[in-house]
């Protein structure tokens, strides 16, 4: 199994643990470079996990990616806007970026209202490609 396949697994299992709680929603994104704006051609995929405590107002997510044109220079999450559409940062991932990164974060009521109406993105940016690299709608999931 790969680096990358464990942290997923290891991750899905983490929120799995948590779901049972009615005050918890589940979102995800698949980042590629076909989902940045403009597209890119990158090999690059990367794949955000995220829960959100609606009593807390927490969200708590963990990021993983890999094959990107070189090491990542920042990652975001935006909003508010549509697949196809760019938005200003809405919550900087903080440094050191690497190729499994986690936090927490609580939200303004605003940006709960956006995230929940499916119009965040989450990017990774590289040198190469500086307005982001891979990208990805982050979405409700199972709950």
């Amino acid at each position: 199994m790969s680096r990358a396949s464990f942290l997923l697994t290891l991750m899905a299992a983490c929120f799995m643990a948590v779901s049972a709680q009615a005050a918890v929603l589940h979102f995800q994104a698949d980042l590629t470079g076909k989902g940045e704006v403009p597209p890119t051609t990158s090999p690059g995929t990367g794949k955000l996990l995220a829960r959100f405590d609606t009593v807390t107002k927490e969200l708590s997510y963990s990021l993983i990616w890999s094959d990107l044109t070189g090491p990542a220079t920042a990652a975001h999450f935006h909003g508010p806007a549509a697949p196809g559409a760019n938005a200003p940062v809405v919550i900087p991932i903080p440094p050191p970026i690497t190729g499994a990164n986690s936090g927490t974060v609580t939200l303004t009521p605003a940006q709960i209202k956006d995230m929940e109406a499916g119009k965040w993105y989450v990017n990774v940016h590289t040198a190469a490609n500086p307005m982001g690299e891979i990208r990805g709608q982050l979405l409700r999931s199972g709950d």
